[in-house]
């Protein structure tokens, strides 16, 4: 097995992180692999907030809770997104689970490419991230909350643009213990010759 292959392999959604700092050299690796994902047409139109300011990430943990506890339940609802309203409702609600670092990763509204673009960037950065030995999860609470005032309010000034729309984000940190490998046993393959 090649190291690109392990890494692809052991990396998994770290949801507990410890006290330790990425150091500057590390998250600008993360960052730069994310900024050479593949994009459609070559357009390159991805923006990255690196989010490290812990006024900011707390401001915006506490506002993702404002907003999902605010939101109506239904059954016809995504199973996370049911489950983020009823945590946020209970008050115990941390979204991106008290990560040091949060990539948010936006694109240009209504480009037909910009949440494959940013899924390639935010993989990248997992993957690099994985290599490193550092922690990432995948967080898509943003996205949902995309036409959020609160969120919007909050992140518009960081550098969001008006005409962006939040794609993804990828919480990073060093894991406080060891992260669970459960085997892959539920996507489907066909292989057609």
């Amino acid at each position: 097995m090649t190291s690109i292959e392990e890494i692809i392999m052991n990396r998994r959604s770290v949801r507990k992180f410890n006290d330790k700092p990425i150091t500057d050299d590390e998250l600008s690796a993360i960052v730069e692999a994310g900024r050479w994902a593949p994009t459609g047409g070559n357009c390159q139109t991805v923006h990255f907030l690196v989010i490290t300011n812990k006024c900011v990430l707390t401001t915006l943990r506490q506002r993702v809770k404002e907003a999902f506890s605010g939101m109506e339940l239904s059954d016809e609802q995504y199973i996370s997104i049911q489950n983020s309203i009823k945590l946020a409702r209970h008050g115990s609600y941390v979204y991106d689970y008290n990560a040091p670092v949060l990539v948010v990763v936006a694109n240009r509204y209504g480009y037909p490419n910009a949440i494959a673009d940013s899924s390639c960037a935010l993989q990248n950065m997992m993957l690099t991230a994985e290599a490193m030995g550092i922690g990432s999860c995948w967080i898509n609470q943003l996205h949902w909350l995309d036409e959020n005032q609160l969120i919007r309010e909050c992140l518009e000034p960081l550098g969001l643009g008006s005409d962006e729309t939040i794609c993804g984000a990828v919480a990073l940190g060093n894991y406080d213990g060891t992260h669970t490998r459960k085997p892959r046993t539920g996507m489907k393959v066909d292989f057609v010759k």
